[in-house]
């Protein structure tokens, strides 16, 4: 009897309890149910077989004796199928016990959150009420441990307002609303999400004053308030936050009175760089493994402290002429080390080059990939000197679409940058150069490199002191990250540029199809020769072609897109105009881009947009008007060329002067 006994003792179940967070979660009572069942048959069959081989009575003909079965209490005679039953009957009763549960309070918060954003082109159509939980299917959402941690609704084209239902997240880290069309004035109840970090409501309409409240989230770190109609003052409290890293407001607001230059700089704060990718605790798997992921997550929040390395806050605040730079955050390469990650600049590992130099593929010491931009032709009157300050001003342009700087190498006769590598590589390349079985960029990604293009230029033209003009922007400067978000690669290797003076340029830097007239005919750049080729970048997304083409010449005359576009664009095809390779798109959509390009690419740089101008255009705000006098304008412009062209036959009819066709070179 005891050796029976031992047996089903040897295999007997974990205790589970059932009060805990997992046990909550009713998915987990299927799996549960076929384990005891698979239990008791092993007992059984395990029991059969020792007896078989000691030539006794085997367990089906008498009873066992087992201790505190089902939970009952004192020690009771079971036979193993009793003992089956046992189980069925309880897990029977704990299934309705938890149906009856009240709803998922995360999951009623953010159908309600989602109902005041409205909605209208139900570009959220995965979140279901009925689920048990959002964590396990909705879009949008990253969870751990069963809860909400982040939520990123950016360019949903949202018209409508925060609902105060988001409160109900109380472990939400990051709220991102970017690109949207949200209105109405801040909300001081964010204030009580203490677990909140990030938060990015950059590019909507929100209006008034930053809650000082928003001084009372101890965990924040990011907030974006760019492209916003606030006004008003920073209030201190926020300035003070202790573990704030980055501030970009965009707007012209201004300091509380008495603080002490807190938009400009703050002393060196803690701050790890290490990116904790938590993903959706998968239950149904095994209600076990949640004590090992929550130790494992405790194990990585003290490897997380006691790693932090020191950065520089970075606060943003347009109009403020006195910002500190740090150089703290940058590393500073040997030589050696470089020539190691790219085997000595193996041509093997060269993944591009431009005006500014060659680019190389490379791997640091601790398998951090890496691009390594070699700088030709770098000519500092300052030297080494100079060349630092410069790649001081190109560190402290923090901005999601922009690449940022992780350090750089001088020596006597090299001038090297690292950058972090980009392993989607460029637009350039996801248009024109992919391999068989890659992905290519469809409409809604083109689409979102654009607003992200225009939103990292506008960085540099507004919100840097002094301005930074790229000078060389086209479709293979624009990398995409993991999430093919466009990143600006290359901005501030041009000589940057003083607001209080007109900058003149010894040497035109560009690619031939990119080039704004004035800049090739002059030598002056300005911001907007960045807008000139923003313009044509935009061609290229809507059509996949080069800026020239040279096969065009077996059918008509225009070697440019520009001018190619404008003729497609006079005969209404808008079909012809759209890239083959596009499966779908939003022919109204379309429309906006090219209209919005067509304005960027005009001969004078007085009639082009701002880039700030360019943000609110791609969002229909203001491109009505500015479309209607391009086209009166156009057609000034077309009969004054028809009647020079019918008088004098010999003078060449294009939009550029025939030299914006050779390339980039010294004047």
């Amino acid at each position: 009897m005891h050796q029976v006994a031992s047996i089903f003792h040897a295999i007997s179940l974990p205790r589970i309890d059932f009060h805990d967070d997992l046990g909550n979660h009713t998915r987990c009572l299927p799996l549960l149910l076929l384990w005891h069942i698979f239990f008791w048959w092993v007992a059984t069959a395990m029991a059969e077989t020792k007896f078989q081989k000691l030539g006794r009575r085997s367990p089906s003909e008498y009873s066992l004796e087992v201790e505190d079965c089902c939970m009952f209490g004192n020690v009771i005679s079971w036979h193993p199928l009793k003992l089956t039953i046992c189980w069925l009957v309880l897990l029977i009763l704990l299934t309705i016990s938890y149906s009856s549960k009240e709803p998922d309070v995360e999951g009623e918060a953010l159908i309600d959150f989602l109902k005041v954003l409205n909605d209208s082109k139900s570009q959220i159509s995965d979140w279901n009420y009925n689920l048990v939980s959002p964590c396990f299917s909705w879009s949008h959402i990253t969870c751990r441990n069963g809860n909400v941690i982040s939520l990123s609704l950016g360019s949903k084209g949202f018209s409508g307002t925060l609902s105060p239902s988001i409160t109900k997240l109380k472990f939400l880290v990051s709220l991102e609303l970017q690109d949207n069309n949200l209105s109405g004035v801040l909300p001081d109840y964010l204030a009580s999400m203490a677990q909140l970090q990030n938060l990015n409501l950059a590019n909507n309409n929100f209006s008034g004053s930053i809650p000082t409240t928003w001084g009372q989230l101890p965990s924040l770190k990011h907030l974006v308030l760019r492209g916003n109609h606030l006004s008003g003052t920073i209030p201190d409290s926020i300035a003070n936050i202790t573990g704030l890293t980055e501030l970009f407001t965009g707007t012209r607001l201004t300091c509380d009175p008495g603080m002490e230059q807190p938009c400009v700089s703050r002393p060196p704060l803690p701050v790890s760089t290490r990116k904790s990718k938590l993903g959706v605790v998968v239950t149904s798997a095994s209600c076990g493994a949640f004590l090992l992921l929550s130790l494992g997550a405790m194990f990585a929040y003290l490897h997380h402290y006691v790693h932090k390395l020191k950065h520089d806050v970075f606060v943003d605040v347009a109009g403020e002429d006195d910002r500190k730079i740090s150089f703290s955050q940058l590393r500073r390469f040997s030589l050696r080390e470089l020539q190691l990650a790219t085997e000595n600049f193996s041509e093997s590992n060269m993944i591009g080059q431009g005006g500014f130099g060659k680019v190389y593929k490379g791997v640091l010491s601790d398998n951090t990939k890496v691009a390594v931009k070699r700088l030709t032709d770098y000519n500092s009157p300052g030297g080494e000197a100079a060349f630092q300050r410069e790649v001081q001003l190109i560190s402290v342009a923090v901005h999601r679409n922009l690449l940022q700087l992780i350090g750089f190498c001088t020596t006597s006769s090299e001038r090297i940058l690292v950058y972090p590598f980009m392993q989607n590589l460029s637009v350039a390349y996801r248009l024109r150069e992919l391999k068989p079985g890659e992905k290519g960029l469809d409409w809604p990604t083109r689409k979102r490199v654009a607003f992200g293009a225009a939103h990292g230029l506008e960085y540099l033209h507004e919100h840097c002191n002094p301005k930074i003009i790229h000078r060389d922007l086209k479709a293979a400067n624009i990398l995409l990250d993991d999430d093919f978000e466009a990143v600006l690669g290359d901005f501030g290797l041009a000589k940057l540029v003083d607001t209080k003076l007109t900058h003149v340029t010894t040497q035109v830097r560009g690619t031939m199809g990119h080039i704004a007239p004035e800049y090739l005919h002059t030598g002056k750049s300005s911001e907007k020769t960045d807008v000139f080729g923003y313009g044509i970048t935009l061609l290229e997304l809507v059509t996949g072609q080069r800026a020239v083409d040279l096969s065009r010449l077996d059918e008509e005359e225009n070697v440019l897109l520009l001018d190619h576009i404008k003729k497609l664009q006079r005969e209404n095809r808008l079909d012809d105009i759209v890239d083959g390779n596009l499966k779908t798109y939003d022919p109204k959509e379309v429309g906006t881009l090219v209209q919005v390009a067509l304005l960027c690419t005009q001969n004078s740089p007085e009639d082009r947009p701002t880039m700030a101008e360019v943000v609110q255009m791609l969002r229909g705000v203001g491109l009505a008007d500015r479309w209607a006098e391009w086209e009166q304008l156009e057609e000034v412009r077309n009969q004054e060329s028809f009647l020079v062209s019918h008088n004098f036959p010999w003078v060449e009819e294009t939009t550029h002067d025939p030299e914006a066709i050779q390339l980039s070179r010294a004047r």
